[in-house]
């Protein structure tokens, strides 16, 4: 068993929802990654979701765009990355999950990058490039290397590619709460329990909500009625603003793990 799904059933055998931060990977470099994963409550997150910096991201909104363009300017790869999370996963007490462009784990080779990202310590992956009736093969080796893929839903997700989309995915279904690219919104979409509601009828595995959700107020609303809230373009923007004030490493991800902790007051 993966230590994302142990983490999971941590989280479901006590009655408590959970919160899966999103933070840019090698912004404004590595060292600063694994000095915000390390500061990360496993107690309020049940994973770390790891973007992975892309020239041409799919439904990233302008935050997240400028941070892969930051993070890529300063000369971030995927190795290094890679490199120094295999160094210092003993000291990360989190599960790991990369959300990463299919044209970097294709040009890489799948069986290989999957090997790669194993070895690292990533204990699952995101891939929101990949079409459904193409993920397959992927979904195949990551199970098998016991890194699951994690598979999305959109609101305009007919209802028979929800269950086949459910059924891949492991060990949760990602529900992006609208359609368009990330980014913070002042409201969630109305609709929310609705399409939360119809999803659990069709898979009985965690249903987690990504896209527009920046406030503590909005992850309650949320694990109301899913079992976990993804914060991703809130954080993301504070990353941003601290690397063009050129604040030090130790500040920044103090800034970052603190930020967190103020979403997690939703959970309670």
């Amino acid at each position: 068993m993966s230590r994302l799904q142990q983490s999971f059933d941590t989280f479901r055998a006590a009655g408590r929802r959970a919160l899966l931060p999103y933070v840019t990977a090698g912004l404004p470099d590595v060292d600063t990654t694994l000095a915000i994963l390390r500061r990360v409550d496993p107690q309020q997150c049940v994973c770390v979701e790891l973007g992975i910096p892309f020239s041409d991201p799919i439904a990233d909104g302008p935050v997240i765009q400028a941070s892969f363009q930051a993070a890529l300017a300063a000369g971030f790869r995927v190795s290094t990355l890679f490199d120094a999370l295999r160094a210092a996963r003993q000291d990360i007490a989190i599960p790991l999950v990369a959300m990463v462009s299919y044209s970097i784990v294709y040009r890489c080779e799948p069986a290989q990058f999957v090997a790669a990202a194993c070895a690292a310590g990533l204990d699952g992956l995101i891939v929101p490039d990949l079409a459904f009736e193409e993920a397959d093969e992927l979904a195949a080796i990551c199970h098998a290397q016991g890194c699951p893929l994690v598979m999305m839903v959109a609101p305009t997700t007919a209802a028979d590619r929800r269950t086949r989309i459910a059924a891949l995915s492991e060990p949760f279904v990602y529900y992006q709460s609208l359609a368009g690219v990330t980014g913070e919104r002042a409201a969630l979409p109305p609709d929310l329990p609705v399409h939360i509601a119809e999803l659990r009828k069709l898979t009985s595995k965690p249903i987690c909500v990504g896209f527009g959700i920046s406030t503590a107020e909005q992850v309650r609303a949320v694990c109301q009625v899913a079992d976990g809230a993804i914060v991703g373009s809130a954080i993301v923007r504070r990353m941003n603003d601290g690397v063009a004030r050129q604040v030090g490493r130790d500040a920044l991800a103090a800034s970052v793990a603190d930020f967190i902790g103020e979403l997690a007051q939703g959970l309670l």
